[in-house]
């Protein structure tokens, strides 16, 4: 069997920067423990996997060590392949995924997805989240993902987390955040528990953050950087119980598995 696929970094508009995500278009699903060592082979933060249906899409994502329920930019590498390679028509893609459907359409330069809002609840910060974080931050929030903010954007650029001590938390991974110098917020995830010590660019994690930064800045519309080596760009937009999230996209590579 011989599958097309491609490397595309996300939430970027340069090479080298935002999140690389392998995309693997496939006729029917494959056994997920092919699927799952695809993901390790390629050993990136995600590879998608894309089955083609008619008018719509069947989509699944896997780490090197799991499958995840919602991932971002590797939604947003999958739309780029299938506009730019002949297999959907823009404005809009239509995903199926295991939570329900996903719309990502084409605007400008932008891919435009709308992700289910996450908005977080407000815990009591313990010493367990001060050490793994080696900070106290001024709140914490808790969704999916622990939402850890801090005063400034240099508090979250100096962070250096205990990952193995992240892994231990009772949350699925951590976000840090804080108002930005240059744009509405900035953050950082940690997601040892998955493989994945810190995500260049998180599309997922800001379900959780742009509820928590709409509020906070009385706005709908917000830029927000991710401050990775890597750095990524997000455009974001609360719409209730429904957030849109944007970035731009860079094609690194295209080929072929083998199996």
């Amino acid at each position: 069997m011989e599958l097309p696929i491609f490397q595309v970094d996300a939430f970027t508009g340069h090479l080298f920067g935002g999140n690389p995500a392998a995309v693997v278009i496939v006729p029917q699903w494959l056994p997920d423990e092919t699927m799952q060592a695809i993901a390790a082979e390629n050993n990136l933060a995600e590879t998608a996997f894309v089955v083609p249906l008619q008018g719509e899409f069947e989509l699944r994502w896997f780490t090197p060590e799991v499958e995840v329920d919602l991932c971002g930019h590797a939604t947003l590498a999958s739309a780029h392949v299938l506009f730019n390679h002949g297999y959907a028509v823009p404005p809009a893609i239509i995903f199926r995924y295991q939570g329900g459907t996903l719309t990502v359409t084409r605007q400008g330069e932008l891919l435009a997805m709308r992700f289910p809002a996450r908005p977080p609840h407000r815990i009591q910060c313990d010493a367990a989240i001060v050490a793994a974080l080696g900070a106290t931050p001024r709140e914490v929030y808790c969704a999916r993902d622990l939402l850890a903010v801090f005063d400034t954007q240099q508090e979250v650029e100096a962070l250096r987390p205990d990952f193995r001590a992240i892994a231990l938390l009772d949350t699925f991974a951590v976000i840090a955040s804080a108002p930005g110098q240059e744009c509405d917020f900035v953050s950082r995830f940690f997601s040892p528990k998955i493989g994945i010590p810190e995500d260049p660019a998180t599309g997922s994690s800001h379900c959780t953050l742009v509820p928590y930064w709409s509020k906070r800045l009385g706005k709908k519309k917000l830029h927000a950087l991710q401050l990775s080596r890597r750095r990524g760009e997000i455009f974001c937009e609360h719409q209730g119980e429904q957030i849109e999230i944007a970035g731009r996209t860079v094609e690194y590579l295209r080929g072929h598995i083998f199996l």
